[in-house]
């Protein structure tokens, strides 16, 4: 964990909540923090060279640029983990790759382009890693998105005191009001699209006129980049463009999933009430399997492991919900952001008959 002080973790919250669109984005991202643009400018290149900030890119819906994506579940034997994990990681669209505590010991998110078989996908890496099985957990309806992890407000997240996890609740906000189907797809991107997607997914250079790269690449100016910007944000294309943090590093060392078995008619009121929650980074309703009971998913980072699980347990008191479980990564095989339109994830499928 690395030392932070509180300018620092000003900086780091207004990155994860988005970077502005204008000319001089770090100018505007250090006034929140009371900041210089050259005093920004030294301390994101500090961050990440201590390993608390990864990149600072574009995020964007795989579904709406017409990608299929899901979180897949994979068995294997435990002396195989290492080795079957590695063999994951060369599939170009799994960008999250991880080992839990539990009899499905590897978790990994899995996409594939637009017109390919995410099953078919599945198939193939469940041969080739041994996995005794590999489930696909797509998202039917998301409830909550969003990692932010606050580094001001400690008291919030991360502690164990009962009266105050409790208060953490009731965040609000769209993702908790308007619970949406993971249904739709947007119209096709027309070539100036794909551009604009490939140049902002990068990360971005830590110099004035950031965004200046990325038009160029895109083939086009500042102003029309920042207002194809709006535009998919509008069509749910584009999240934000923001900062993404190494959890670990930045000392949120507890990470669980929780996962909950919710009777069909609770899953709207039980989604809703986990979205509220500020500790609550994402929240999922997914498929369930004979030998997979759970069908809602939570995510809550925390200081410590201990307390993620005070926190789960709160949560689950204060839903009434009995048949849970919580499932905590203890290594990190992969995490990056997923590339859009480079061929990669093509180029796999020719390799494997596909």
């Amino acid at each position: 964990m690395a030392e932070l002080d509180a300018k620092a973790k000003l900086l780091l919250n207004a990155l994860q909540a988005g970077v502005p669109l204008v000319e001089r984005p770090y100018q505007a991202l250090g006034e929140k923090a009371g900041l210089s643009e050259d005093e920004t400018l030294a301390r994101i290149r500090q961050l990440k060279e201590q390993g608390v900030l990864r990149q600072v890119s574009a995020i964007f819906d795989t579904r709406a640029l017409g990608y299929d994506s899901c979180l897949a579940a994979c068995q294997v034997a435990p002396e195989r983990v290492d080795a079957a994990a590695e063999i994951l990681n060369r599939h170009p669209g799994i960008s999250h790759n991880y080992a839990r505590n539990h009899a499905f010991n590897l978790w990994f998110t899995l996409a594939a382009p637009p017109g390919s078989s995410l099953q078919a996908h599945a198939d193939v890496l469940r041969q080739e890693c041994g996995a005794a099985s590999i489930r696909l957990l797509p998202a039917l309806r998301v409830f909550k998105i969003g990692v932010k992890l606050d580094m001001v407000d400690e008291e919030r997240i991360g502690t164990t005191d009962e009266h105050r996890l409790t208060q953490i609740g009731r965040e609000g906000g769209a993702a908790a009001r308007d619970p949406s189907p993971v249904t739709r797809h947007s119209s096709p991107l027309t070539e100036r699209d794909i551009r604009c997607v490939r140049a902002l997914q990068k990360d971005m250079p830590v110099a004035p006129e950031a965004f200046a790269v990325a038009a160029e690449e895109a083939g086009t100016t500042e102003s029309q980049l920042f207002a194809w910007c709006e535009e998919a944000m509008r069509l749910g294309r584009l999240r934000r463009v923001a900062g993404v943090l190494h959890h670990r590093a930045a000392g949120f060392g507890g990470n669980g999933m929780g996962v909950w078995r919710v009777a069909a008619e609770r899953v709207e009121e039980t989604g809703a009430f986990f979205a509220a929650q500020k500790a609550v980074t994402h929240c999922y309703e997914r498929p369930s399997y004979p030998d997979w009971p759970y069908n809602v998913f939570t995510m809550v980072h925390a200081r410590t492991v201990a307390a993620c699980e005070e926190l789960i347990g709160v949560l689950a008191r204060e839903s009434g919900l009995r048949e849970y479980s919580v499932l905590f990564s203890h290594k990190e095989y992969k995490k990056t952001r997923l590339l859009y339109f480079t061929g990669d994830i093509e180029a796999w499928e020719r390799e494997h008959g596909l």
